[in-house]
């Protein structure tokens, strides 16, 4: 698992579940592994980190032995998939507090404008193993 990409997200959020199963979509090297940060592998990798448990307003990619946040972590992600979405990457020049102040827009108000589930999503039996902890 050292040369998958790691994303926690928020499970509760459709939101953060359309762009997990987006990514799932377009995953076609199968890269990329997920966790709900209120999972148990998530809360323990947010410790680890010295990350808020409690604070689920951005989504943590973890490549290479570093983890990421907000915008970059959204950015890294568009380059793995690759095809046209890799064209984003070049944004990463942008400062980062110009480029998370829209991600952060997104994020507080995400529940109001998208909704939110009572539980984690449940992966169907073909989706399992893509994610960590189920």
């Amino acid at each position: 698992m050292d040369d998958k990409l790691i994303i926690l997200f928020d499970g509760v959020c459709n939101f953060c579940n359309y762009w997990v199963n987006f990514i799932i979509d377009r995953d076609k090297d199968d890269r990329f592994r997920f966790a709900a940060l209120q999972s148990e592998f998530g809360q323990e990798t947010l410790k680890k980190l010295n990350l808020s448990q409690t604070d689920f307003d951005t989504f943590v990619l973890i490549a290479d032995g570093k983890h990421h946040i907000k915008s970059t972590a959204g950015l890294i992600v568009a380059k793995n998939l690759g095809g046209g979405l890799s064209l984003l990457y070049p944004l990463i020049i942008i400062p980062p507090f110009i480029r998370n102040f829209v991600y952060s827009l997104i994020a507080k108000n995400r529940y109001k404008i998208f909704g939110r589930e009572d539980a984690c999503r449940i992966p169907t039996p073909e989706l399992k193993k893509k994610f960590i902890g189920n």
